[in-house]
């Protein structure tokens, strides 16, 4: 076991976690909060400790990654991550207990969207974009990521792709996994910037719109609001974020080779056809059991329906409407 190389990839990823830290500061400025300094602090404790740790165990280039290696990073360097990561909400005071910032912070990294926030619309700006962006990270995989700069460091990086993306891996985009990686994420990235764009449109204010964009491609769920997708009465926004969360929890692979103008992959996918005829059927069984109540008005029946199906099919997590009733 190479020791030295699992803790010089953990170092780089807490560097680069730090560095993400300081996204959320021009939101900071903009509103005029006071989370600014809490997060330039974890930022320079989170990369500090990452470059000593890089310094530390710095090795001889061209050394590839073992599959017994590559789990342990991923292992590893989620839970690194996920304490580092907690930093912003300790240090600001908005969560106060430790236990409870690290399970907000793992909830994100690993996209399962549980929180302990009973008042969202509490924690600052900058807080709550760190919130979204660790799902957003999460949802690609920062390691994932890594990926597409690891070579350049001398690392080759098979064994942590394969640790980290989970389910098959038949279909291979590029024969090189840096390439690979890239591909996946710049797909990734493109989906998040449109939906935030047609959010934006549809009357999201900037703010709320990258989050949910962000938190959206990650099928996790975190809002800005407390109530929700329901906070937003706006048919153009929930139809948006239906379609965003049906790509979202589409294999990627896919979405590539449809953007290639490969659509015949999509016929003869087994796997999407199941979850688009999933989805739909479900989507009627829920409009069916509206009907006798008359819960909603068609139109309201149909998107509620399909909104929520798709929201929990792809564990997103989003609501519009009281599903108890």
């Amino acid at each position: 076991m190479n020791y030295n190389i699992i803790f010089h990839i953990i170092g780089f990823l807490l560097s680069l976690t730090g560095l993400l830290m300081l996204g959320g500061i021009p939101f900071s400025i903009y509103y005029g909060t006071d989370d600014i300094y809490a997060v330039v602090i974890s930022a320079i404790i989170t990369s500090g400790t990452g470059l000593l740790l890089w310094l530390l165990t710095r090795k001889k280039s061209g050394i590839e990654i073992t599959k017994r290696e590559g789990y342990i990073i991923v292992t590893l360097g989620w839970i690194a991550m996920s304490l580092f990561g907690a930093l912003p909400f300790i240090i600001h005071g908005s969560i106060p207990n430790y236990t409870d910032a690290f399970f907000e912070t793992m909830s994100g990294f690993t996209t399962t969207g549980a929180s302990i926030l009973t008042d969202i619309e509490a924690v600052p700006p900058a807080l709550l974009f760190w919130r979204s962006l660790t799902q957003w990270l999460g949802g690609m995989g920062i390691i994932v990521l890594s990926l597409a700069i690891l070579p350049i460091l001398g690392i080759g990086g098979m064994q942590l792709f394969i640790a980290e993306v989970p389910g098959p891996t038949k279909d291979k985009i590029h024969p090189r996994i840096k390439e690979t990686a890239k591909r996946l994420w710049g797909i990734y990235f493109i989906f998040t910037v449109v939906e935030a764009l047609l959010l934006l449109i549809g009357g999201m204010n900037l703010f709320d719109a990258i989050n949910h964009s962000l938190t959206t491609m990650a099928t996790g769920g975190f809002s800005t609001k407390n109530a929700s997708i329901a906070h937003f009465n706006s048919p153009f926004i929930h139809y948006v974020i239906i379609v965003f969360m049906f790509l979202a929890g589409t294999n990627f692979t896919l979405h590539y080779f449809v953007l290639h103008g490969k659509f015949d992959v999509l016929k003869k996918n087994n796997e999407f056809n199941f979850y688009t005829i999933f989805i739909l059927g479900c989507t009627a069984l829920i409009i069916l059991i509206h009907l006798p109540h008359d819960l909603f008005h068609w139109e309201e029946s149909i998107r509620h329906s399909l909104f929520n199906v798709t929201s929990l099919i792809t564990t997103t997590g989003y609501v519009t409407s009281n599903y108890e009733y």
